[in-house]
C-alpha cells in the first residue's frame, strides 16, 4: 500500500472515530464530583494489563503514559485509534438502574525525529467525563408543599497533547508532555412542585455551564537495563511520571430557565452568579517497575497518587475531596512472535487493579476493584487489532449507599510503517 493510500485510510479512520466521539459515556452518579470521572492516558494494550504501562519499553506501541518511553518508538511511524463501550449497573437497598454508552478513547500518533534519540507524539483523547442524573423529593420552606429535585450533569473535558521523549544515555531517557484542555461541563438543577394546591404549569431550572480552555504540563523518566540474569535475556525497567499542579481557566455562565411540561424552554435569564474563575488541579505522581524477556513476555507493577485535597472549584471550594491512589499489576505474553501460526503470534494480556477514589460517598471512601484482560491480533507487518475488557465494582451499599458494577470493552487499531525515510535508490 502506498503512502498516499495509507494517509487516506488513516484520515477516514480519524473521521469515523471523531464521529463516534459525539457519543457519551454511560451514566454514573460518581461523575458528579469535581470535574468528572478521569479517563487517564492508557492505550488498549495498557488497558489489557489493568493500566500498567509507565515503565515498560515497547517498539510497536506508543508509550502514552510516560513520554520518556517514546524513545523506544524509533523504528516506525505509529498510529493508534481506539473506542470504548461500557455498561454500568447501579444498585442501592431498594433500586437498580442500568446504563450503557460509548465514546472515543484516543487518536494518537508518534514518529521518530532522530531515531533512537528523539521521538515526538501527538494525541487527542478525553480528559474527564460527566454524565449523571439524580432525583429526590424535598420540602418547600415555610410550606407543606414538596418538590421533585432533579440534578443532571453532561459533558466533560478533552485533551490535545504533544509529547517528546529524549534519550540521555543508553539506559536513561526523559520526556515532557503538554496538553491543551478544552470543552465544557454542564450541571442542571430542576424543581417541580408535587400535588400543589395551586398547580404550576412550568418547571424552573438553573443551568451552570463551565467552559474550560487551558494547558497542563507533565514530565517522565525511565531507566532500563537489559542483558540481565540467566543467559542475559531479561530487561528490568523503572519509570515515573509527574504531572504538575495547574489552574484551568474557566468561563462559568449560570442561567435561570423556565420550561414547560414537555421540556421546551420558554424563558432564559442570565444570573449574576456567572463569573470567570479556575479549577485548581492537584499534582499527580505515578511510578512503576517491569521485568521482560524480549518480545516474549513482560510483567509490571504500578502505583499512582494524587492529592485531591488541593482541588478547588470556581468558587474556591474543595468539595470535600481526598487523596486518591491506584495500584495495579499486569502482564502480557506472546508465545512465539515469529511463528507461522496465528495464535502463537497473538499477544495475550491480563491484570488486576485496586484504587481509592478522591470523593466520599456517605462520608466513606469509595474503593474500585477490577480485573482486566485483552489481546492483540496480528494484522500484517507490525500492525494489529487490539481489544481489552474490564470488569469492576465500585463502592458498596453498606458504606457508600450505592454499588456500581461495570463492564468495559475497548477496541482499537495499531498501524506501524516506516515513513519520512529518504530513499537512496529508485
Amino acid at each position: 500500500m502506498s503512502i498516499r493510500s495509507k494517509c487516506l485510510l488513516i484520515t477516514a479512520l480519524c473521521l469515523f472515530w471523531a464521529g463516534y466521539a459525539s457519543g457519551q459515556a454511560a451514566r454514573t452518579p460518581f461523575s458528579s464530583f469535581g470535574i468528572g470521572e478521569y479517563y487517564g492516558t492508557s492505550l488498549i494494550n495498557h488497558q489489557g494489563m489493568a493500566g500498567v504501562g509507565v515503565s515498560q519499553p515497547q517498539f510497536e506501541y506508543i508509550g502514552s503514559q510516560n513520554p520518556a518511553l517514546l524513545v523506544y518508538n524509533s523504528l516506525y511511524t505509529t498510529f493508534h485509534a481506539g473506542i470504548v463501550t461500557e455498561r454500568r449497573s447501579i444498585k442501592s437497598d431498594t433500586l437498580t438502574e442500568t446504563a450503557q454508552g460509548g465514546n472515543m478513547n484516543y487518536l494518537v500518533t508518534a514518529f521518530p525525529i532522530k531515531p533512537g534519540y528523539w521521538t515526538t507524539s501527538v494525541g487527542l483523547m478525553p480528559y474527564t467525563s460527566v454524565n449523571y442524573r439524580l432525583q429526590y423529593t424535598d420540602n418547600v420552606a415555610n410550606s407543606t408543599d414538596q418538590v421533585t429535585v432533579t440534578e443532571e450533569g453532561d459533558g466533560g473535558l478533552t485533551q490535545l497533547y504533544w509529547s517528546n521523549g529524549v534519550r540521555l544515555t543508553r539506559r536513561l531517557a526523559v520526556g515532557v508532555r503538554a496538553a491543551y484542555i478544552f470543552s465544557s461541563i454542564i450541571h442542571t438543577y430542576k424543581n417541580q412542585l408535587i400535588d400543589a394546591r395551586q398547580p404550576v404549569n412550568y418547571i424552573v431550572a438553573v443551568e451552570e455551564k463551565s467552559y474550560v480552555r487551558d494547558f497542563t504540563f507533565g514530565t517522565g523518566i525511565v531507566y532500563s537495563k537489559d542483558s540481565l540474569f540467566k543467559n542475559n535475556r531479561y530487561r528490568l525497567s523503572i519509570g515515573a511520571t509527574y504531572d504538575f499542579a495547574t489552574k484551568l481557566d474557566v468561563e462559568k455562565t449560570d442561567r435561570l430557565l423556565r420550561t414547560n411540561q414537555i421540556g421546551d424552554t420558554t424563558d432564559v435569564q442570565i444570573l449574576p452568579s456567572s463569573r470567570d474563575g479556575s479549577y485548581q488541579i492537584p499534582w499527580s505522581l505515578t511510578t512503576g517497575i517491569s521485568l521482560s524477556r524480549g518480545m516474549l513476555w513482560s510483567v509490571g507493577l504500578q502505583f499512582s497518587l494524587q492529592d485531591w485535597t488541593q482541588y478547588r472549584n470556581v468558587y474556591g471550594q474543595s468539595e470535600n475531596l481526598q487523596r486518591s491512589w491506584r495500584a495495579a499489576i499486569g502482564g502480557e505474553i506472546t508465545p512465539d512472535p515469529f511463528s507461522e501460526k496465528f495464535l502463537n503470534r497473538t499477544t495475550y494480556r491480563a491484570g488486576l487493579s485496586m484504587e481509592e477514589s478522591p470523593f466520599l460517598a456517605s462520608n466513606n471512601p469509595v474503593r474500585d476493584v477490577g480485573i482486566n484482560f485483552g489481546f492483540s491480533l496480528p494484522a500484517g507487518r507490525a500492525n494489529s487489532l487490539d481489544m481489552a475488557f474490564r470488569y469492576g465494582r465500585r463502592g458498596n451499599i453498606a458504606d457508600n449507599t450505592l454499588r456500581e458494577d461495570y463492564f468495559k470493552i475497548y477496541f482499537g487499531l495499531t498501524f506501524n510503517d516506516q515513513w519520512f525515510i529518504k530513499r537512496r535508490y529508485d
